[in-house]
């Protein structure tokens, strides 16, 4: 029996760029090898305290009705904080969003829209690879903060599901 020689090494290097970078898939080839490594790609965890308090009574309508949302945690300076929502879905990476699948096509999803864990939300584009972006949890996407074509940074709050 022929065994293909593996270079070990140069595979493990390229796992470890993978986690460093939150990639989901890394590609080299030279002459006639390629080597090709591919991970799931990770989860947004949403994080739900034991004893949540009750959800506000009613959703506020913002920017004319395009993205109800619920009650922000206000910072010191007035402004909207949704980081520590429970239901925020964060960027796993730095890269580029888009929320539709192809420039034309309607969107994944949409303010108001029910949505099912690990239905695809939108796209992140990072180093020519497209990252699917999914639902940690059911519910509804009450507030879309991510912009097509805009860069995202890690941690950054891209949508938030009540």
């Amino acid at each position: 029996m022929n065994r293909l020689p593996v270079d070990t090494e140069a595979i493990r290097t390229l796992a470890q760029i993978l986690q460093d970078t939150g990639l989901t898939e890394i590609e080299i080839a030279e002459k006639d090898s390629r080597i090709r490594v591919v991970r799931a790609p990770a989860q947004v965890a949403a994080m739900v305290p034991a004893a949540a308090p009750a959800a506000p009574a009613a959703n506020t309508a913002v920017n004319g009705g395009v993205n109800a949302g619920p009650t922000p945690i206000a910072n010191a300076d007035g402004t909207e904080d949704y980081a520590q929502h429970p239901g925020a879905v964060k960027s796993p990476m730095v890269g580029v969003a888009f929320l539709s699948p192809e420039p034309g096509a309607a969107p994944f999803v949409t303010a108001g829209q029910s949505v099912a864990a690990g239905q695809t939300l939108l796209l992140i584009e990072a180093m020519k690879t497209f990252n699917q972006i999914k639902a940690p949890r059911s519910g509804t996407i009450t507030r879309i903060m991510a912009q097509s074509s805009v860069p995202v940074e890690y941690g950054q709050v891209l949508m938030v599901i009540d």
